[in-house]
């Protein structure tokens, strides 16, 4: 059953399961735009992925933390909450399945978000940490629109 609440990162993390309160964590790390609780969400090594629908992919830490770095010390503002999701737990890997919805700002430019997003977790010394991201836009015009703004940035 797909859950009706937002992750916006503002959530109260004491009465939820582990893997809530990991998704909490990262959306909390991108929209206050904090590269610490960011690196400390994602398993810090060579494996990880993430694509996305302006950065391509990326392979391992290093080059995702540029990513992020390029996004939270940029002149743009982005904010994104997660909703419409289902999360799935199977030892020591979960999986969340849903939608972002949100706002890009950068000057003039303000366009609303909406994105299908996918984000695996593992389990890693008792602490989940994100080992795989992908986001998708459905919107061709959309994706264009959003492709060349952020690369104006």
């Amino acid at each position: 059953m797909s859950e009706k609440n937002p992750i916006t990162g503002k959530e109260e993390k004491k009465s939820v399961s582990a893997p809530i309160r990991a998704l909490i964590e990262f959306y909390e790390a991108f929209n206050s735009r904090d590269i610490e609780k960011m690196s400390k969400n994602w398993a810090g090594t060579d494996e990880v992925v993430m694509s996305n629908p302006v950065g391509g992919i990326k392979r391992g830490w290093k080059e995702i933390k540029a990513v992020y770095d390029r996004i939270f010390n940029g002149s743009a503002r982005v904010y994104v909450e997660f909703y419409d999701y289902t999360v799935h737990e199977t030892g020591e890997i979960f999986y969340a399945i849903g939608r972002e919805r949100g706002e890009f700002h950068a000057g003039e430019t303000v366009m609303n978000l909406a994105i299908r997003t996918s984000r695996i977790f593992q389990l890693i010394n008792g602490r989940w940490r994100q080992v795989h991201h992908h986001g998708s836009i459905d919107d061709p015009d959309l994706l264009a629109r959003y492709q060349a703004a952020v690369k104006k940035v």
